[in-house]
């Protein structure tokens, strides 16, 4: 498939008429062509035209080049010689605004990151606002980062020619030319955020266009298609059947299980399935997400669509699963939908958390099944055929009640004998706490081996696979193997380790490039980070904190305001800060946990209580795609609840393991 409207060689293009070029780009809009598009179009080709002039020896010219990851089309990218230039028009415009410049900014990473035969070469992002007054080559000269990229250029349409000839001199760049043919055969191997990837999904894209192929990873469109031809085998069949997918945090879980339900979110449709989650942070993220993106999409076409509606369209297939329980309780038929998505399902309630609930908040009294239980039995309300996914990360258990996935196996061998379950192999590791019944079902015949149903690598940290094992390592105190991991991420994957907090939000500021979001993570029970300006008793809105712009003080940008691991589960920063409070200090030979009540912290001694404080450390130390810098206070000897005794050995210990000190 092409990946851009129109494109020709260099000298092709120079050669043909404006209204050839635009029948061409018309031809491959898939919407009607509104005027101001039409416009825009021929007035972008003319600039490029001009400023082309005495360039036809060699290089392509390619109009509307796709960003799947981004949902969006690059106006022009050219390459000439040994540069490719990724050029974003404001037609009209006298000045270069922030959001433009973050715009082509963000096109040009998304090709040094995810496009493979771009990664080394020169690649300069280029913003033309045609009727501005000034822009280079008159202004500041451009600023050359690693590996070959350089930062926004800002030109108007008289000295785009120019431009294009000073930044093409520059010594810095210079190399061989761009082999074209091989350039163009490169594979596009994206790493998209969740927030990315769902808009991506819902705007058309196949989940192929947004995940990994190289070898070291099973493709997200394998565990897509094995789930799709169980489920379908299910239907043909009239069975009954769950699925466990597993991965490590930031692999993709979220997005196979967005994948089955986009593709299947006609009601109309035999397999009309709904995503369903726990995590309200999440689903309010993703239906905004959704919402904003198909506001703007629909604006692009010359069209208007209200919120409510477009939030609506968005809740219809992203559903909080207790809603989702809740409406099943006052409806005794089966639900709408023969497939269920479970996203997270290990935080699912046991009875004891549901009993607790449906008495308090419903009024029942004596429910007498746990949230899995419950769950499976709405969908066993079907008398043909049923089938759930349920997405499974180990170790991430954050709150009181929260079963684990030995629940779902237990509930499965008592009350669901004719559900057959299709696992793998990693189910049985210990983190997920389900080895017996696991077992117990494999000697009994109801369970599949599937491999494809575990993702291995990470697709958040795409600088390096290893951060999720590096800090299981560091978590469970395998010091030595921490340490060994902690080296061969060096140069990958930066991990900065400061006492300094100032330093700590510098150092994000620096690494963020175009939009790239940072901001501050902290434990929920990091009561005495307050003394910092980390407070943790006001809540924030995770859709400002995680959507809105560098403009807007509720923002990750602005780190003011702070995330704790109950905010941020499932979803993802590009660099991250994260705050070690006195709540899981290390003690020189073991973790030690505590809570903070009334004004002195007190021994937390509840296993479960502190496996739960620890899973939200593994939360926060997991959330950054690029790189993150950990900040461990001094401590204030004049404050008993902040003696610097209850932080240096955890410093002590994280510089142990190699982290460089900002």
């Amino acid at each position: 498939m092409e990946r851009n409207y129109y494109s020709d060689p260099l000298s092709l293009f120079l050669k043909k008429s404006e209204q050839e070029i635009l029948g061409k780009l018309a031809e491959s809009h898939p919407f009607r062509l509104e005027p101001h598009q039409r416009n825009a179009w021929l007035q972008e080709i003319k600039i490029l035209k001009e400023a082309l002039k005495g360039f036809n020896n060699g290089g392509k010219v390619y109009f509307e080049f796709s960003i799947p990851r981004l949902g969006g089309r690059i106006d022009a990218l050219v390459i000439i010689r040994h540069i490719i230039f990724v050029i974003e028009f404001k037609i009209g415009e006298t000045e270069y605004s922030a959001f433009a410049k973050d715009q082509v900014w963000d096109y040009a990473l998304d090709l040094k990151y995810f496009h493979e035969t771009s990664h080394d070469l020169p690649l300069i992002p280029i913003l033309v606002a045609s009727e501005a007054s000034n822009g280079y080559p008159l202004t500041e000269k451009p600023r050359i980062k690693e590996n070959k990229f350089i930062e926004p250029i800002t030109t108007n349409k008289i000295l785009l020619s120019d431009a294009l000839r000073s930044l093409l001199s520059l010594d810095q760049l210079q190399g061989p030319s761009v082999d074209i043919s091989c350039w163009e055969k490169g594979r596009y191997n994206p790493t998209p955020t969740i927030v990315e990837a769902a808009t991506a999904l819902y705007g058309g894209h196949s989940v192929e266009d947004l995940s990994r192929n190289d070898a070291g990873a099973i493709n997200l469109g394998k565990t897509s298609k094995a789930l799709t031809q169980i489920i379908q085998e299910a239907k043909k069949n009239s069975k009954k059947v769950i699925c466990f997918v597993t991965g490590v945090p930031g692999a993709g879980k979220t997005l196979v299980g967005l994948d089955i339900a986009i593709r299947h979110m006609d009601k109309s449709q035999e397999l009309y399935s709904v995503y369903l989650s726990g995590n309200g942070p999440l689903v309010r993220v993703l239906r905004e997400a959704l919402a904003r993106d198909k506001i703007k999409k629909e604006r692009e076409k010359g069209k208007r669509i209200r919120k409510k509606e477009a939030l609506r369209e968005a809740q219809a297939f992203i559903q909080n699963v207790h809603h989702f329980r809740d409406d099943c309780i006052e409806d005794p038929r089966p639900p709408l939908e023969h497939v269920a998505i479970f996203d997270e399902a290990q935080r699912a309630w046991d009875l004891e958390q549901t009993s607790k609930f449906m008495k308090a908040k419903k009024g029942i009294e004596g429910f007498d099944q746990s949230e899995p239980d419950f769950l499976i039995s709405c969908l066993n309300r079907h008398s043909d055929w049923a089938a759930i996914v349920c997405l499974v990360g180990g170790g991430q258990e954050i709150n009181t009640g929260e079963a684990g996935i030995n629940e779902w196996i237990q509930v499965i061998l008592k009350k669901y004998s004719h559900w057959h379950v299709y696992l793998n192999s990693q189910l049985k590791d210990a983190e997920y706490g389900a080895f017996e019944e696991i077992s117990q079902l494999e000697s009994l015949g109801r369970a599949t081996n599937k491999e494809e149903m575990h993702l291995s690598v990470s697709m958040r940290s795409f600088r390096a696979e290893q951060v999720s094992t590096l800090f299981k390592e560091l978590l469970d105190l395998e010091k030595d193997v921490a340490k060994e991991t902690s080296v061969e991420l060096q140069g990958k994957y930066p991990i900065h380790l400061t006492r300094d907090l100032n330093k700590a939000k510098n150092w994000l500021r620096q690494k963020a490039q175009g939009t790239e979001r940072f901001g501050l993570m902290v434990s929920s029970q990091a009561f005495r980070l307050k003394p910092h300006g980390m407070d943790i008793r006001p809540k924030i809105d995770p859709i400002h904190w995680f959507l809105n712009g560098k403009e807007d003080v509720r923002s990750s940008y602005y780190l003011e305001d702070v995330a704790t691991e109950f905010d941020v589960q499932g979803l993802e920063l590009d660099w991250a800060c994260v705050a070690w409070d006195a709540d899981f200090r290390f003690n020189g030979k073991n973790w030690e946990h505590w809570s903070f009540k009334g004004n002195r912290w007190q021994r937390i001694r509840k296993r479960e209580k502190q496996k739960y404080l620890k899973n939200a450390y593994r939360v926060l130390l997991t959330r950054a795609r690029q790189g993150m810098v950990i900040f461990v206070p001094q401590g204030e000897k004049s404050d008993p609840t902040r003696d610097p005794s209850f932080y240096d050995p955890t410093f002590n210990y994280l510089k142990e393991i190699g982290f460089a000190i900002l």
